[in-house]
């Protein structure tokens, strides 16, 4: 914003400043010197020459944090206050042991080289999650959350659940692995400092009376069915997941408040070929998206899902309990185990 005006103060100015405003003219301009601008453009020219070089050299600067401002005012708080605003971002609250559930339905397209993508699936989910309180002597407070999750693969054109798939490119009918995941737990609590006492900073965007939480999550780590051998033959598992959670301003704003309302989710994912379609090294990617809401309320879970839970997965209407300290699950260890397990049982007939 700054930049703009100082860009139009030059130009009004009929300073040769090129393309880039300088951010040094802008403070000339908070002295209250314009009225000197003409004898000042001609006396000082070399400042005006250099405007462009300087300007760029203070944008390459500035922190990532900037980009959260460029439509709109970001709101930003550090501390303890920010650690209340992570906790009701994370776990919908500022208490422990409340659970929260988090619903998305969206589709899965296929993208492979040479060919038109394809709607492959549509999807429904369901996170199920609470979180516990923690009080560190240097770090101060903090939390954790621990969950579980499931999502389900549905036929595009009927929405029925698919246990079995024809996989298009191969022609072959493969078992489907519906994402079953527990637990997917905080790792490590968060806390209002870091470990090295700095107090952790949380920043949202902010249009009107909504707050944004955008986060991209890059992924590489090695794949759980590759072998002890990616980094020379490949098979790392590459991925990307895109979360934007939108929120009303106002259960951020007012202290008093220790619960969100209903928050809004939108998720995306790009990644490798799910490991049950058996596409072996085809080339191609798959692209995600969905939208869902989070909430306390049980009642507020559709019927179709709530049908899906009690018939096949009932522990997922309660998260795990407080202090779960289990290794988290992927559908790469799900899938995993699976496979095994099916080994396993043709060995031993």
């Amino acid at each position: 914003m700054i930049l703009a005006k100082v860009a139009r103060w030059a130009g009004d100015q009929n300073c040769d400043m090129g393309d880039t405003p300088d951010p040094l003219i802008g403070y000339i301009v908070s002295l209250k010197i314009q009225k000197y601008n003409r004898r000042f453009c001609m006396t000082y020219s070399w400042l005006c020459r250099t405007a462009p070089a300087l300007a760029l050299g203070l944008l390459t600067m500035a922190p990532v944090m900037a980009t959260d401002d460029l439509l709109g005012p970001a709101a930003t708080r550090e501390g303890e206050e920010a650690l209340v605003w992570a906790s009701k971002m994370t776990c919908g609250t500022t208490e422990g042991g409340v659970t929260r559930y988090g619903m998305w339905e969206g589709k899965m397209y296929s993208r492979a080289p040479g060919e038109k993508d394809r709607h492959i699936f549509n999807v429904i989910g369901i996170n199920t999650r609470q979180c516990e309180r923690h009080v560190d002597p240097v770090r101060g407070k903090g939390f954790r959350s621990v969950s579980r999750e499931i999502m389900v693969y549905l036929d595009p054109k009927t929405g029925e659940i698919l246990d079995r798939w024809q996989n298009p490119w191969t022609g072959e009918t493969v078992e489907v692995i519906h994402v079953a995941n527990d637990p997917v737990n905080m790792r490590l609590p968060r806390f209002a400092r870091e470990a090295d006492g700095k107090p952790i900073t949380v920043t949202l965007r902010q249009y009107d009376e909504s707050f944004v939480s955008s986060r991209e999550v890059p992924l590489f780590y090695e794949n759980p069915l590759g072998g002890s051998y990616q980094e020379y033959v490949g098979g790392t598992y590459h991925a990307m997941e895109i979360f934007n959670d939108f929120y009303r301003a106002a259960d951020f704003l007012d202290a008093k408040r220790t619960r969100l309302g209903e928050s809004r989710i939108s998720w995306q994912r790009i990644s490798s070929w799910l490991p049950w379609m058996k596409m072996r090294d085809r080339p191609g990617i798959m692209i995600f998206n969905a939208t869902g809401f989070s909430t306390f309320d049980k009642a507020r879970i559709p019927p179709r899902l709530m049908q899906v839970l009690t018939s096949r997965y009932p522990d997922y209407l309660n998260p795990p309990p407080l202090g779960d300290r289990r290794e988290n699950a992927t559908t790469w260890t799900v899938t995993k185990k699976w496979i095994d397990e099916r080994r396993s049982s043709k060995e031993n007939k």
